[in-house]
């Protein structure tokens, strides 16, 4: 069975990762989306938050799981019984990155591989920061994040919460 993990920290979700999930669980029998603790960002929403958020989004896709983690994403694909990392990638900056992410994971254990999806072109500009950017700023980021997250996002904005 092939299962991939899918991580990120998902703060929040937006369409970008709604696409790269979508055609993931398509190539493969079980995708878990793994929201992960990153040390290395403050994250404006709660990790259970952001695992609902991806739940709320993702309803209808049948062999898609979604999950938290800390630690070392290659331990938990490890635990897991994956066969591959998938990453969505926009631009060339966020392939230097995640070519060394995926080496140094390779490097850890060299029975999973890392996938690399190209993300759509109508979301190549789009990343959760521009949109925590925009929401808190009075812009729409309606068809930027799924319907079902919207309204949830500006709740948060009205408590004074996202930064």
């Amino acid at each position: 069975m092939k299962i991939w993990i899918c991580p990120g920290s998902f703060d929040p979700v937006t369409m970008g990762h709604i696409d790269i999930i979508k055609r993931a669980s398509r190539m493969c029998d079980h995708l878990i989306v793994a929201v992960g603790v990153n040390d290395g960002k403050k994250a404006t929403f709660t990790l259970e938050e952001r695992r609902q958020f991806i739940l709320k989004s993702v309803k209808g896709l049948k062999n898609v799981e979604v999950d938290v983690f800390e630690g070392l994403l290659i331990n938990y694909a490890e635990n897991k019984g994956a066969t591959a990392i998938v990453k969505g990638l926009r631009a060339v900056s966020d392939f230097e990155y995640e070519l060394q992410m995926a080496l140094l994971n390779k490097r850890l254990n060299e029975k999973i591989e890392t996938v690399f999806l190209m993300t759509s072109i109508n979301y190549s500009y789009l990343s959760s920061r521009a949109i925590k950017n925009i929401a808190s700023n009075g812009g729409e980021i309606r068809g930027l994040v799924p319907d079902s997250i919207h309204d949830d996002i500006y709740e948060k904005l009205k408590e004074g919460e996202i930064k």
